[in-house]
């Protein structure tokens, strides 16, 4: 057995077969989104260091970057204590990792008093993008 499938053997696969990724700029070390990966989009995302996922809505592979052009690159890869959660850390190309347009998935801070402030920077608008 080869050291991947060793790894991916250890990983804590949830009831669907799927663990969280975390994805952080490698540079300046924002947090800009968490998707889910299963086995094959883990395997994938090692052997050709371009972040793979699982879809949940969409039930289906997802390449990031396939309709946006904003990839991320494998720059590196930890687990946490439990084996049930990857951070990936990445290079994001074209600067915006959500689907919204934003840099980051966490643009929207929750205020003590439980308003509710956007924060974010949009880098692109979705519409003309992804074309829907």
């Amino acid at each position: 057995m080869n050291a991947i499938d060793k790894f991916l053997d250890s990983v804590k696969w949830d009831a669907d077969g799927l663990v969280a990724c975390i994805a952080q700029d490698h540079k300046d070390n924002t947090i800009l989104m968490v998707a889910y990966m299963n086995r094959e989009a883990l395997k994938r995302t090692l052997d050709e260091g371009r972040l793979c996922y699982w879809s949940r809505s969409r039930k289906k592979f997802w390449l990031k970057g396939e309709e946006s052009g904003n990839v991320q690159t494998l720059k590196e890869l930890y687990f946490d204590c439990d084996t049930d959660c990857l951070l990936a850390k990445v290079e994001q190309i074209g600067d915006a990792a959500c689907h919204t347009g934003m840099r980051s998935c966490f643009y929207r801070r929750i205020d003590k008093d439980g308003s509710v402030t956007e924060v974010g920077q949009r880098i692109f608008d979705p519409a003309k993008v992804y074309k829907k």
